[in-house]
């Protein structure tokens, strides 16, 4: 069994220092102008540069990956050893090199991911990196032609670890295991670990110590919710009222490749500038979409939930879940994406009336209960069951004589922003 740490949250120290990260790590990170630990990577980062093996429990955007980064950086500067760091999807093992690379740009990494040139990535290699990032098909691809070997990995990362364990990826993660030395570090990140992942986690950890900052399924404090009952056939008009209103960065989410593509589309008619994020795009596509995000080319992006984890832009003012997501924890990813870092942000979810057990699933997951809006040119369709009739006027917004609530405005939806 892990041992567990106080889930409630430590004063903040005024800096780095006192977390024993060498100082010329310290110096890195005055100059990228990170001066305050947020809690997570205040008690992991100790705890894992003295060697331990670390689950780590906190909300996303609360930055994880520095929380696991700046101790691989460390502890490979003093040994001989290799990193690896697997993730789910291609676009968070950018984001992770991102992060990761800027603590030590001489330290050689390959990023080892479908959809990229093997060739490239055979040269990486050959390059003889320290850190290899990965997700777990390619990499499996790598080993069965012998271009790479794991037996010199010293500290194993499984970022985002409860989808990196699920069903799908289990198997594969299995059989990179059995390759690894059993004599590392091995340390697991994420927002979510229900409990049949973490048995399977710590089956294959020494004694890890558990850090829970927030509960799992926690979503971050000043991360606004409402969501807005809606006829399948009535959400493209609501969505188009939705966009007039917000005038910031916007990421939609779809559950399929065809909804996005779809929305994309229509959006496109109307008038914004968007781009779309699947599986069916190239991976050029994707980072070209991407990064067009972060620039302001695209003022929204449409994604599905191969983005919900992957995405780490910062100031996105609206996430909007065109359609709920097929897994509640999802959901929690997908809000991530704004608010972070203890930034203010605000997520819409559109709901058809037969979806009552999906909001209901995710209320359970968050303890908390998700109010109800109404956008006063559109009147509210007949309620899902097991929501109470008390309704939220559309984000706390004025809408002049037109805005209205029927007797119940959240406390999270009384101002206007």
């Amino acid at each position: 069994m892990p041992l567990t740490t106080p889930s409630l949250a430590q004063p903040t120290p005024a800096s780095f220092y006192g977390l024993g990260i060498a100082p010329h790590i310290l110096e890195t990170l005055t100059k990228m102008k990170f001066h305050t630990p947020t809690p997570i990577q205040q008690k992991a980062i100790p705890l894992a540069v003295a060697g331990q093996d670390v689950i780590g429990v906190a909300q996303t955007g609360t930055g994880k990956t520095l929380a696991f980064g700046i101790p691989m950086i460390q502890r490979l500067a003093q040994s001989k050893g290799r990193g690896l760091i697997l993730i789910p999807t291609r676009e968070l093992a950018y984001q992770v090199h991102q992060s990761i690379h800027k603590l030590d740009p001489k330290l050689k990494f390959a990023i080892l991911i479908g959809g990229a040139s093997m060739h490239n990535q055979i040269q990486e290699l050959r390059q003889h990196p320290r850190i290899l990032i990965a997700t777990p098909g390619r990499l499996i691809d790598h080993m069965e032609q012998r271009y790479v070997f794991l037996n010199e990995i010293s500290i194993l990362v499984l970022d985002e670890a409860d989808r990196m364990l699920d069903m799908g990826f289990a198997p594969q993660i299995q059989k990179i295991l059995r390759v690894i030395p059993k004599e590392r570090q091995t340390m697991l990140f994420s927002a979510t670990m229900p409990e049949a992942i973490m048995k399977i986690a710590t089956s294959q950890m020494k004694l890890p110590v558990h850090i829970e900052i927030a509960r799992s399924g926690t979503v971050a404090e000043k991360i606004t919710q409402e969501v807005f009952v809606v006829k399948k056939e009535a959400k493209r008009d609501l969505l188009k009222k939705v966009l007039v209103q917000y005038h910031g960065t916007i990421l939609i989410f779809s559950r399929t490749k065809i909804g996005a593509y779809k929305i994309t589309r229509a959006i496109r008619e109307m008038g914004q500038n968007a781009a779309e994020i699947h599986a069916d795009r190239s991976l050029a596509q994707r980072r070209e979409a991407l990064e067009g995000f972060k620039s302001g080319k695209y003022r929204i992006l449409v994604a599905t939930d191969i983005a919900a984890r992957g995405i780490d832009v910062k100031g996105i003012e609206l996430v909007l879940n065109y359609d709920l997501p097929d897994d509640s924890e999802n959901y929690i990813h997908r809000i991530g994406r704004t608010g972070r870092i203890g930034d203010t942000g605000h997520a819409i979810s559109f709901a058809t009336p037969d979806q009552g057990k999906d909001l209901k699933d995710i209320e359970k997951l968050m303890r908390m209960a998700i109010p109800v809006s109404e956008h006063p040119e559109m009147p509210l369709e007949n309620l899902i069951e097991h929501k109470p009739m008390k309704v939220a006027s559309f984000g706390g917004r004025r809408f002049g004589r037109g805005g209205r609530s029927r007797g119940y405005i959240a406390p999270a939806f009384r101002k206007s922003r």
